[in-house]
């Protein structure tokens, strides 16, 4: 009796063992466009992804950390990662993955469209919500960057549109919104201050509710803006990643066709051709709090080529009383700060 207790227990311990392992190799292929020279380290680029999917997809089913030794990105991209899965879990949805390469000059490399299912544990974030990563590689194959990637119509947007803004340039401002996006569901606070420049001018709009009075015998919304300088808006920011477990930002398409398609509104100043405007709808979803409204941000990227800084963020509430808002052109175009 106790041995076949004791092999009912093995049989029992192995089937575990077995279902936590159940996670099949993803298969990742990578395509070049016709006409481009084939980068000679695409399929190590493609199999060290299939490797990280792959890990990922593992520790995902066996709701484990995941393990990181031998896995072939840099400490950027790891550390992106890691601060991604601390916060919200997920998997790749796909076994077999064959997606388009960006090869660039310098022999770097970058995929986009990587399919992702979040699923975060005992939190209401909506349970199997779909996004995408980017993934990036140096000239050797090897993982430099994973983050979200924008809105699918945003970055269509972004790399058909405006043609004020050349498409070299449009790619390195995709890619800075997408880090300065995917910082926030990751709470990198350091990061997010990195970016921001140390005189910058934050608005941000709050929605109040005006009690009845003399002049008014209704109860009203109006909004409220509030001017902070970095140092406020960083510190009330980390207050905010503590206070949530988890933080779900998005970004999509504003323009002159609103977001069935228009343009992103990304505009180069005429004053200063450093100087870029985006405009952008933004959706903040937190497990304490949620919000849809217009973001604007006033970028600077340095002639020498160094790191990109925000000068102005605004934020303008999409809903007031009900009623839909329009993005207001003094605190979202470059107009707005004479530029």
């Amino acid at each position: 009796m106790k041995m076949k207790l004791i092999r009912m227990m093995f049989i029992l311990a192995a089937c575990f063992v077995w279902g936590v392992n159940d996670s099949k190799a993803v298969e990742v292929t990578l395509t070049i466009d016709e006409g481009v020279d084939r980068p000679a380290a695409l399929e190590t680029a493609a199999r060290n992804l299939g490797q990280v999917l792959t890990e990922i997809n593992r520790a995902q089913q066996a709701k484990t950390i995941l393990t990181t030794n031998g896995l072939p990105m840099d400490e950027f991209s790891l550390r992106s990662l890691l601060r991604l899965w601390a916060v919200t879990p997920f998997y790749c949805d796909d076994e077999e993955v064959v997606e388009r390469c960006w090869v660039f000059r310098d022999g770097t490399m970058m995929v986009s469209h990587i399919p992702l299912i979040i699923t975060p544990q005992e939190e209401d974030f909506g349970v199997g919500t779909y996004q995408e990563a980017i993934v990036e590689f140096d000239a050797r194959g090897r993982l430099t960057d994973f983050r979200l990637a924008l809105d699918a119509h945003l970055s269509e947007s972004l790399e058909h549109c405006g043609s004020v803004v050349e498409k070299e340039k449009q790619m390195v401002i995709m890619q800075y919104i997408e880090r300065f996006r995917t910082a926030y569901n990751q709470k990198d606070i350091e990061f997010i201050d990195q970016l921001f420049s140390d005189d910058a001018l934050i608005i941000t709009g709050t929605v109040v509710t005006v009690r009845p009075n003399k002049d008014n015998n209704f109860m009203r919304q109006k909004v409220v803006y509030n001017k902070q300088s970095k140092e406020q808006y960083i510190r009330n920011l980390r207050k905010a990643f503590a206070r949530n477990k988890w933080i779900n930002v998005k970004f999509s398409e504003i323009g002159d066709n609103g977001e069935t398609g228009g343009c992103a509104g990304i505009t180069r100043s005429e004053k200063n051709r450093n100087m870029y405007g985006v405009r952008l709808h933004q959706e903040w979803n937190s497990s304490t709090y949620s919000d849809e409204g217009y973001l604007f941000l006033l970028w600077e990227f340095p002639e020498n080529g160094g790191s990109p800084i925000i000068h102005v963020r605004t934020w303008q509430p999409e809903w007031v009383g009900g009623q839909r808002q329009e993005p207001d052109d003094d605190i979202s175009t470059l107009g707005g700060f004479n530029l």
